[in-house]
């Protein structure tokens, strides 16, 4: 049971324990030293508005009530650490043994987010790279970091196109 690299594993706790499992871990972490094993802990958490008697409030709750997600090298050491956690009742798994989160699972969770750097901004002339439309010059319209998409506009039969494609499939002209 041992992998020198870290990633996502899901823990299952009793229902409404899921901050004090997080907290308790985190400080277990600290105290223990083992910040290197264990890495990130989150309880993951969405703002919703509800409306109530007319009155709007936007409220935090948790996406998977009863599940903490956790950034850990898997040994003997941070599993045994991380199982004995009061609140905690095991790994999410066949029989408990613990089964790391896809990279595909980590995004579409949102989990981990990439930060995204691109060398050009609205306004700037682009050649695309990759897509139909590759080797296509146009001006960038919008920039959408989250969706990983840019919105680039090409003249085509002499018309203005706008034309949906990913971060990387354009890069600024030099």
């Amino acid at each position: 049971m041992s992998d020198n690299e870290a990633r996502w594993y899901v823990v299952h706790t009793y229902s409404g324990y899921e901050n004090k499992v997080a907290s308790n871990l985190a400080t277990t972490v600290e105290n223990r030293g083992l910040k290197d094993l264990i890495q990130e802990i989150r309880v993951p958490t969405e703002t919703v508005t509800e409306i109530k008697d007319n009155k709007s409030k936007e409220v935090e709750r948790k996406i998977f009530p009863g599940y903490v997600i956790v950034k850990m090298v898997m040994n003997d050491e941070s599993w045994y650490v991380v199982r004995n956690i009061r609140g905690c009742t095991g790994f999410v798994g066949p029989s408990s043994k613990p089964v790391p989160l896809s990279d595909e699972e980590v995004e579409r969770l949102g989990v981990e987010t990439k930060s995204v750097e691109v060398n050009y901004q609205v306004g700037d002339s682009v050649r695309i790279t990759d897509s139909p439309f590759e080797d296509s010059v146009g001006v960038v319209d919008n920039i959408d970091l989250q969706n990983n998409s840019v919105r680039v506009i090409i003249r085509m039969f002499g018309r203005e196109t706008p034309v949906e494609l990913e971060l990387d499939q354009v890069e600024p002209l030099e």
